[in-house]
């Protein structure tokens, strides 16, 4: 007889039927892929002369917590908030933008509560400007 030694136990997974499958679902990938068509999105666009028709009221924040509202050069400076959305309300008419312009320095909450007020009162043009350079 034959002195044979018992075979052990392989412990570790055959992943060769696994690659197999991988390599097969890779090729019906590369093969598909071609069939399919790309949506297309028709974007519209817009010049940049187009997007601004009328000059925004800019409303400026500073980091004291004094407000003042610009038009066409001019400044003005109120007290509150309250005195600020009563002097911009009638300037907003037709659609005019707001802008608002804050200090680098002031609370982003308080730039948050002009925005939101001036929400609430009815203007739905309100951005935020951004100069860069400085």
């Amino acid at each position: 007889m034959l002195n044979r030694k018992p075979r052990r136990l392989v412990n570790q997974m055959n992943v060769v039927p696994y690659i197999d499958v991988m390599l097969v679902l890779l090729v019906i990938f590369m093969v598909t892929a071609p069939m399919f068509t790309p949506g297309v999105i028709d974007v519209p666009s817009v010049s940049r002369a187009a997007q601004v028709e009328q000059s925004p009221v800019e409303v400026q924040y500073d980091a004291t917590g004094r407000y003042a509202w610009a038009l066409d050069g001019k400044t003005h400076a109120v007290d509150s908030l309250d005195a600020l959305v009563a002097a911009i309300l009638p300037l907003t008419t037709g659609g005019r933008p707001v802008a608002i312009s804050a200090d680098q320095n002031a609370k982003y909450s308080d730039v948050v509560k002009i925005a939101d007020r001036l929400y609430q009162d009815g203007i739905t043009r309100v951005a935020l400007t951004v100069r860069q350079g400085q």
